[in-house]
Parts: C-alpha cells; sequence; structure tokens
C-alpha cells in the first residue's frame, strides 16, 4: 500500500484482522471495464446480440456487462454515440438499481454526475413521470446534461444547485431520492491512482460532514412513504456505517430496511459507531468480490406527514407557426406538445413543472431548437430523445462504412431518407439529425462529440 494510504491500511487492518488481504485482493491488477445498456434504448438481450462484444453478465444489475475486450474503446463504439449504453464499471451500477422506480414517479438523483446511475433511473421512469438530476459543481453538471442527451432522456430537470436549495424548493416532494454522495474514494484506489494520492484522515471526515449535509436535506425532500437509497464507493465507517446509524439516530420518522441485494456482503459492526443497527440491512462490495468498492443503505420515510403541495405549471411559450410546420412533416406526434422558451431555446418540456424558486437550471425536458430567419432549426436533443419517431431516417448497421465516416463529421450518401432533414441511425439507435438533398446526408452531428483522432 502506497504512503499515502498509510492511514488506511492501518485502520483497514484494525477493523479486518485477518481478513484484510483476502477482502483487498482483487481478481485483477487493472479495474475491470464495463457498460451498463440503457433500456430506453433496448433490453440487455437485444444489446449482447447487437453489440459484437465479449461480454460477462453482472452480478451488480441487470443491465450491465463486464467487457472482456483489452482493445474495446467504448467512446468511439457507434453504439455509445446512439446512448445505447454507458461507459460503468460494473459495481457503479448498483445502488440506482435497488431504489425500485416505476413509470410515473417523481426521482431524484442528489448528486449525480456525471450521469450514470441518473441515466439507469430514466430509464426505469421509461419517460413518465419526473427526473431532476442534480449537480453542484457546474462544470460536472454539463457533463451530466450532455450524457442525459446523449441517453435520450426527455423527462429529466437538470440543476446546478446546492442541496440546501433544493430542499427548500421542493419539500417532502420525490417518490424515490438517491444519494450517491460525494466521498474519500477509497473504493477507487486501483482506477483512480489520484484518489490513492489525496487520501488522508482529514478528507474522510469532510466529506462525512458533506454526507450528513445532504441526507438530511434528502430527509426534508423526501415525500412520506418514499424510498432513499444512500451510497458511496469508500470504505470509511464515518462515511458507511456510522454515518447511517447517526441519519437513524437523527431521523426517527425513517426506517432501515434490506437493500434486496444478493451481491457483495452484509455491514461491519464494529464500524457503526456509536449508534447501533441491524448491519445485516446494508449491503458492502469488497474488491475480492469484483467491484471496486460501495456501501449501501436503503431506508423507508414513514407514510404519515405532510406531503408536498402541486406545483403551478409554468406559462407554455406562444404558439410557434415554424415549429408547427417541422414537427408536423417530421415528429407530427411533438407537435401538440407545450413548449417552453429559454432564451432563444424552445423546449418539450417534462410532465411536472418546476418549482417557483431560484434554481440554476441546466435543462428543463428536451431541446427542440431554435427559430432563425423564419425557419424552425432543429436541436441534437430533440433527435436523440425522439428520433426513433421521425418520419425521414437514414439507416445504417454496424458495420455499414458509412457509419464512422458519419462519427467523423462526413457527409454520407443516402440510401434510405428523403431530401429534408432526417435522422441517421445506426441499427435503430440514433445518432442525431441531418440533411439531405442531391442524394447526400449533410452532417449536422455536434463536433465535440465526433471521432476525430
Amino acid at each position: 500500500m502506497a504512503l499515502q494510504a498509510k492511514y488506511f491500511e492501518e485502520r483497514e487492518r484494525a477493523l479486518l484482522g485477518e481478513r484484510y488481504a483476502e477482502y483487498y485482493a482483487a481478481p485483477s491488477e487493472e479495474a475491470a471495464r464495463g457498460v451498463t445498456v440503457n433500456r430506453l434504448r433496448c433490453t440487455p438481450e437485444e444489446f449482447v446480440r447487437l453489440a459484437g462484444l465479449a461480454l460477462r453478465p453482472s452480478p451488480f444489475c441487470a443491465e450491465g456487462f463486464a467487457v472482456e475486450e483489452p482493445d474495446f474503446k467504448p467512446g468511439r463504439h457507434p453504439y455509445h454515440h446512439g446512448g445505447a449504453f454507458y461507459s460503468q464499471e460494473p459495481s457503479a451500477s448498483a445502488p440506482a438499481a435497488l431504489l425500485d422506480v416505476h413509470p410515473g414517479m417523481k426521482v431524484l438523483d442528489m448528486c449525480a454526475a456525471p450521469g450514470g446511475k441518473s441515466s439507469q433511473l430514466a430509464a426505469a421512469l421509461q419517460g413518465q413521470g419526473l427526473l431532476v438530476s442534480n449537480e453542484y459543481n457546474a462544470g460536472r453538471a454539463e457533463i451530466l446534461r450532455s450524457n442525459l442527451e446523449r441517453m435520450g432522456v426527455s423527462n429529466a430537470v437538470v440543476l446546478n444547485s446546492d442541496t440546501n436549495a433544493l430542499a427548500k424548493a421542493f419539500p417532502a416532494f420525490f417518490d424515490r431520492i438517491l444519494v450517491d454522495a460525494p466521498c474519500s474514494g477509497e473504493g477507487m484506489f486501483r482506477k483512480e491512482p489520484q484518489a490513492l494520492a489525496r487520501h488522508n484522515e482529514g478528507l474522510v471526515r469532510q466529506c462525512a460532514a458533506i454526507g450528513r449535509e445532504i441526507l438530511d436535506n434528502a430527509a426534508a425532500l423526501l415525500a412520506p412513504g418514499g424510498v432513499l437509497v444512500y451510497s458511496t464507493c469508500t470504505f470509511a465507517p464515518e462515511e458507511d456505517e456510522g454515518q447511517i446509524g447517526e441519519f437513524l439516530a437523527r431521523h426517527p420518522e425513517f426506517t432501515l430496511v434490506d437493500t434486496g441485494a444478493a451481491f457483495g456482503s452484509p455491514g461491519e459492526e464494529n464500524r457503526y459507531g456509536e449508534h447501533p443497527f441491524d448491519v445485516s440491512l446494508v449491503r458492502r462490495i469488497w474488491p475480492f468480490q469484483g467491484g471496486e468498492g460501495h456501501f449501501m443503505a436503503k431506508l423507508v420515510k414513514a407514510a404519515e406527514g405532510e406531503s408536498a403541495r402541486p406545483f403551478k405549471p409554468e406559462k407554455p411559450a406562444k404558439p410557434c407557426k415554424e415549429w408547427l410546420e417541422f414537427a408536423g412533416k417530421y415528429f407530427p406526434a411533438l407537435a401538440d406538445r407545450p413548449l417552453l422558451k429559454a432564451g432563444e431555446l424552445l423546449l418539450l418540456p417534462p410532465e411536472m413543472p418546476l418549482p417557483p424558486h431560484k434554481l440554476r437550471v441546466m435543462r428543463c425536458g428536451v431541446a427542440a431548437g431554435t427559430v432563425q430567419k423564419n425557419r424552425f432549426v432543429p436541436a441534437h436533443h430533440l433527435f436523440t430523445a425522439f428520433g426513433h419517431t421521425c418520419t425521414n431516417q437514414e439507416r445504417l448497421t454496424l458495420d455499414d462504412e458509412r457509419t464512422a465516416a458519419w462519427l467523423r463529421g462526413e457527409e454520407i450518401e443516402a440510401r434510405t431518407a428523403e431530401n429534408g432533414w432526417c435522422c441517421v441511425l445506426v441499427d435503430g439507435f440514433s445518432l442525431g439529425a441531418g440533411k439531405v438533398s442531391g442524394g447526400k446526408v449533410k452532417n449536422h452531428y455536434p463536433k465535440a462529440l465526433r471521432n476525430l483522432k
């Protein structure tokens, strides 16, 4: 163990005793690479059949797979561009799967960047209900927004706010809340060397305090009868069992319940500090169990109590004739959806409106496009979210040479699309918008997303 982690090693040897060497013996020297399939796009079975990758099912999530190909470059794969999967270390997909989300619910991901867990929650909602994905760091919030756009999420509100502001804006509002708390990252030592380099006892205490504040705000945000899943990617008692013990002592309205997970191991009694509880109800993933290290707890709020009052809906933008003309031709199912105006951008909002509080909104629903010189110019997000319904499509396949050319930003031959705007798809997964003229599809794939190297 490196000198920077001396505190970690001494603590864990004291807590685990003879088990230390076994529990921290990872199956391989490198972290496992994995993908989590996006059920908004396809089923795991369909993905396995189409992707042509060497995949091993993950024990942590039904949609998760370990990729057993050393040369696999997830960000360059066409299905990644099409939002069919999220590149994610296998055990990282576990917490979201424990939340038991169903279509129509109001769901909050409090610490959501870069977006893997939010995309799982969105897939469980299947476009019905509301997903609020929040990230305090502005740069990471932009990455979150981009990833949810790529995954075709249509009913999310992406926020860049602190959790105190959220608690004031959405009291007792959400049916489900995921708190994947900022932590000292002890489970990431093998995957991220910088996590090992910066680790110290002070960081553990600091992260425990941040997690405590976030959990208290989550308690205020959760509706009566709602479910909260708390998770970390660390082994530190102060951030794991100790955190849950303290939370239960502060919030008697919450009950700890079994996660229902068959993977990993129960919690550890010598880690809960001054507030004992049944540690068999929480779950740990140790390195020797095939994950990088995770802790998970599932809590239910008492059904009694005051629920949130409904918010007044935002006033829709005035009817936009340019949008109506465009949607009537290419997206007829969307033509009657109300629009919101954010600067020059027109948005298709999710079902649930935002509360009348000042929050930094990165995106509310789907960016439909803008009106320029009396013409409607569609946004990339419109095609990632609804491209499969577009009436004009250029259909590519994984082994079509035009697919790689398209992702490089090149113009390609039109074979299935007619003149005008079209959605370019690879095996049914949207790669965004093109415009057909003279037998060619002009490339409108955003330059920042292209495979340029």
